[in-house]
């Protein structure tokens, strides 16, 4: 599986592309639908799926053009849809924790409420897609419409228990830097170590 990090428009967001063979995934395409369809014409690749990890607007900007252009509808939790301002024809809405196929991937949908309230990280073999919930050393704010501190807390404590090796895939690339693991930021994110020292408390 290879993941080619696309750093797009005025607010380092990272879209992610992900593919195997000639398949791909798109999670969190947004602000250069030119751009992006370039890299996948430009890789040979054929586009099965997107996904988005919550319903901000730097997420999911511009990318109803590029759902119209190959008839998908993005996967998103429902209780972003509104947040995301995007028709309903092409959004795809599930709720809660399930795993999606596509093709040759299978997404594994872990629900991290805090951020909003329809945050999800997307977990894909070895690899967890981490939209605004969790940032290397930082997490996503919390004093947005949707937001929830406590939530947020127990969306950091139930990422903590993954495997130590898991690769994470931030947002955005604040401070120059979208990628980490869990295992490096259970020791070093003090928003992680905060939520697993209060363990029994906001459980």
């Amino acid at each position: 599986m290879n993941i080619d990090v696309l750093e797009l428009g005025p607010m380092a967001n990272c879209t992610y592309l992900v593919s195997q063979g000639q398949d791909a995934l798109l999670i969190d395409p947004a602000w250069d639908m030119n751009y992006i369809e370039h890299t996948l014409k430009t890789k040979g690749l054929h586009l099965l799926a997107v996904f988005f990890t919550h319903g901000h607007f730097d997420h999911v900007k511009e990318s109803e053009q590029l759902l119209r252009a190959h008839g998908l509808k993005a996967y998103i939790e429902q209780n972003d849809v509104l947040l995301s301002g995007l028709p309903e024809e092409v959004l795809q809405p599930y709720s809660g924790a399930q795993d999606i196929k596509a093709g040759p991937f299978s997404v594994h949908i872990i629900p991290t409420p805090g951020h909003t309230a329809g945050g999800v990280c997307l977990q894909i073999g070895d690899a967890l897609f981490t939209g605004d919930t969790l940032f290397p050393g930082a997490c996503g704010r919390v004093d947005l419409p949707s937001s929830d501190p406590r939530a947020m807390r127990k969306s950091l404590l139930i990422l903590s228990k993954l495997p130590p090796d898991t690769r994470v895939f931030a947002g955005h690339s604040y401070g120059g830097k979208c990628s980490s693991n869990i295992g490096y930021e259970r020791v070093t994110n003090p928003f992680m170590r905060s939520a697993i020292k209060d363990e029994k408390v906001i459980s």
